[in-house]
């Protein structure tokens, strides 16, 4: 899954780091702004993806506020913009378990289709999906604590949560090749 699966992070990892008290709108903006461009490629392949579509439906939506709504009446916004985004990831990627997890999306392209229907292809991809849904809802969680009157810190609201999104990465590329060399060993033992 790889690089095209950090492609569609991208607006949020935009938003993320650009977002602050006073940078919200821009930070929202430019995530559309990526969003749309991501969305280009998998629209001329008929291939849109759950995680293009909520980026753009997303970081739209919070564009529009703040293009429109008084500032005043967005404190909480501001206040929260991180919080709010991992948790809209944390149910978009929690809620895909009940249809197509999202992560199939992504290795529908680089496994061939007469795999897409195994057991196997839909272990790994349930499972991935749950622990990257997790992540976000860890870091949700992380976001709201980190606040300065909970007595929020640069760990909470950075370091752990990076790390979180590097071990969720790192355990996107190794668990489908450590499923699969489980099953040749089984296979292999079983001959």
């Amino acid at each position: 899954m790889g690089a095209k699966t950090f492609r569609g992070f991208v607006p949020w990892i935009i938003f993320w780091v650009v977002s602050g008290p006073s940078t919200w709108e821009f930070a929202a903006g430019g995530a559309l702004v990526a969003a749309l461009i991501l969305l280009i490629p998998s629209h001329e392949h008929g291939r849109i993806k759950l995680l293009e579509v909520v980026s753009v439906l997303f970081f739209g939506a919070l564009t529009v506020a703040g293009l429109v709504l008084d500032h005043s009446r967005l404190l909480w916004l501001e206040q929260y913009a991180q919080a709010i985004s991992s948790t809209v990831l944390a149910v978009v990627v929690l809620g895909s378990l009940a249809f197509t997890p999202f992560t199939e999306q992504y290795a529908r392209e680089q496994v061939p289709q007469q795999f897409w229907s195994s057991p196997r292809f839909k272990h790994v991809n349930r499972m991935l999906t749950l622990v990257w849904g997790l992540v976000f809802a860890v870091c949700a969680v992380l976001g709201f604590l980190a606040q300065p009157e909970n007595g929020g810190s640069a760990w909470l609201n950075w370091i752990i949560p990076i790390a979180l999104l590097a071990g969720a990465f790192k355990f996107t590329a190794w668990y489908p090749e450590h499923v699969k060399a489980a099953a040749q060993a089984a296979g292999a033992s079983a001959a």
